[in-house]
C-alpha cells in the first residue's frame, strides 16, 4: 500500500530527499517550518509515532519517524492544527516508505548496463538451498544486493527479501527488471545498516569484495553491520584469504563461522562463509 493511501491523501511529498536521510534530525526542523492548516499523525501498533503530515492548502508534506523520533515542537504543531490520528502496523508503513523512495529512484536514476549472467540464478538457488530449507515468507536481508539476483533467488525460495545497496544505478536496474521490488528495496550506506533495519533471522551477502588492504576497513564495517542485523548469515567471496578475513571479523563479534569451498561457481561464489550465533 502506498504511503499516501495509508494517510488517506491523494498524494504526499516527504521532506527527506532520500531513504538514507531518514535518521537525520534536521528534517524534523524542516517539517516544523512547513505551513500547515491541517495535520495527520500516523502511529504504529504500540501507538508510537510513525509519521506526521501537514497540508498547507497546496498539498501534503510528510516526515517519517522509522529511523528517528519526532520533536516536541512537531507534536505541538500537530496539536495546534485541525488533525486526525491514523494507525498502521510498523512493517506496513516501512514497506510503503521504501516503495516511495524506490519508485523515485527508478524514475530519476538511469539504470546501469545489464550485468546478470543467465546461469547465476540457478547457481545461487543451489547454493542457498543447500544451507537453508525453503522459506515461508520470513524476511531475509540481501546486503549489497546490486541489481538483485540474490533477492530474486530468495523470493524463488519462499523468503521475503529486504535488499539494500549504495549503488543507485544497480538498484535502478534491479527495479527496472523486476528483480528488486520497490517495497523491499533501500538505497543506503551498508556501513550504517543497523540505523535502518531491525534484526531478522537470516541474511545474505553475495560476492562481497574485492577485499584488499585498501578496502578491508570498509568491508569489515559492512560485514559487522550485516552480522548485527542477522542471526544466521551466508556471505560469499572470491578467494580463501577473503573468507578467512570474514571468519576473523565474525569471531571477533562472537559469531561461529563455517567456511566451505563452492566448486559449482568458479567465478563468483567460490568460498562460502556461514555465520551462526
Amino acid at each position: 500500500m502506498k504511503a499516501a493511501e495509508i494517510l488517506e491523501t491523494e498524494d504526499i511529498v516527504f521532506v527527506e530527499p532520500q531513504f538514507a536521510m531518514l535518521p537525520d534530525p534536521r528534517y524534523n526542523t524542516t517539517l516544523a517550518l512547513a505551513a500547515a492548516d491541517e495535520g495527520r499523525l500516523l502511529v504504529d501498533e504500540k501507538e508510537d509515532p510513525l509519521a506526521l503530515a501537514f497540508n498547507n492548502g497546496n498539498g501534503w508534506v510528510a516526515g517519517s519517524f522509522l529511523c528517528r523520533n519526532p520533536t516536541a515542537a512537531l507534536i505541538e504543531k500537530f496539536e495546534k492544527v485541525s488533525g486526525e490520528i491514523y494507525q498502521v502496523d510498523r512493517p506496513e508503513w516501512a514497506a510503503a516508505v521504501r516503495e516511495y523512495f524506490s519508485l523515485a529512484l527508478k524514475t530519476e536514476v538511469p539504470p546501469s548496463i545489464e550485468d546478470l549472467n543467465p546461469k547465476r540464478r540457478g547457481i545461487l538457488t543451489g547454493l542457498i538451498s543447500g544451507f537453508w530449507k525453503e522459506g515461508a515468507g520470513e524476511t531475509c536481508i540481501d546486503a549489497c544486493c546490486g541489481s538483485g539476483v540474490g533477492s530474486l533467488v530468495l523470493r524463488d525460495l519462499g523468503f521475503t527479501p529486504l535488499s539494500y545497496d549504495n549503488d543507485e544505478t544497480l538498484l535502478s536496474l534491479g527495479l527496472a527488471t523486476g528483480r528488486l521490488l520497490p517495497e523491499e528495496t533501500m538505497w543506503l550506506d551498508a556501513m550504517k545498516t543497523s540505523h535502518y533495519i531491525d534484526p531478522v533471522p537470516k541474511g545474505i551477502g553475495i560476492m562481497m569484495g574485492e577485499i584488499n588492504s585498501f578496502s578491508a576497513d570498509m568491508w569489515q564495517q559492512i560485514v559487522g553491520e550485516l552480522f548485527a542485523v542477522t542471526k544466521e548469515t551466508l556471505i560469499t567471496v572470491g578467494t580463501e584469504p577473503e573468507a578467512n578475513l570474514i571468519r576473523s571479523w565474525g569471531e571477533d563479534l562472537g559469531r561461529r563461522i563455517e567456511i566451505k569451498e563452492n566448486p559449482a561457481d568458479p567465478i563468483y561464489d567460490i568460498w562460502v562463509c556461514r555465520a551462526l550465533p
